[in-house]
């Protein structure tokens, strides 16, 4: 069934296939039709770990209709965009962060190119912490072809080459505290939550609390830990 010696899928059922290569596993997963959740079972099971990528090209491209009545019950701007950053849920505070009044069809655009004008200091604060966020998308996502349209838009601009071309290792932004003009509150600090509905592979759930004014001259509070 899966084009490998015989006993092969035997000794990965019994548990005596340890380390079984992920493109056995692949192969398997996409005989048997598995979903998302399946895969990253079949992957931690038989290799002790989460899979390099989702198992399907159109994984993360949509969330469960749940994720809309959650972002609108939160106070703070708040929404969710699927593996490619396209916009797929927000609140009413959202909207109000932008001079339109709308929020954008692509953050991840509107960070890097649309909304360098609300980025306070988006060369240095923005844009190479960023920047390497879209650069790990693409490894794990090569023929996404939005994302691919905004790096090439990206390296048409000189300015904006210089800086992709340099890298980085931020790959997400859990905890950052940027500078940002607000469209109606003014100049301010947001400090960003991230978390991911697991259904989905590379989506985000983002909550952006934003506080006018300049950056708060204390130290950033300890992380949450059990006691």
């Amino acid at each position: 069934m899966v084009n490998r010696a015989f006993g092969t899928y035997h000794r990965l059922e019994s548990g005596t296939y340890p380390n079984a290569p992920v493109d056995l596993l692949r192969d398997i997963a996409c005989l048997f039709a598995f979903n998302e959740q399946e895969w990253v079972s079949l992957c931690r099971y038989a290799r002790g770990e989460d899979p390099p990528s989702p198992l399907y090209d159109t994984s993360g491209d949509a969330v469960p209709a749940a994720w809309e009545d959650a972002v609108a019950c939160v106070t703070h701007p708040a929404y969710v965009t699927d593996a490619s950053w396209n916009l797929l849920a927000c609140n009413e505070p959202f909207h109000r962060l932008f001079v339109s009044g709308y929020a954008p069809e692509n953050t991840m655009r509107w960070m890097l190119i649309d909304g360098r004008d609300q980025l306070t200091d988006w060369a240095s604060a923005w844009a190479p912490l960023v920047m390497p966020q879209l650069q790990a998308a693409l490894a794990q996502r090569p023929d996404d072809k939005v994302l691919r349209q905004i790096e090439k838009d990206l390296l048409d601009d000189p300015l904006a080459r210089s800086l992709y071309e340099l890298g980085g290792a931020s790959i997400h932004p859990d905890g950052d505290e940027r500078p940002i003009r607000h469209a109606v509150d003014g100049p301010g600090w947001v400090t960003m939550c991230v978390a991911q509905p697991l259904a989905a592979p590379g989506s985000r759930f983002m909550i952006l609390i934003f506080r006018p004014g300049p950056r708060r001259s204390n130290p950033r509070p300890p992380m949450l830990q059990a006691r």
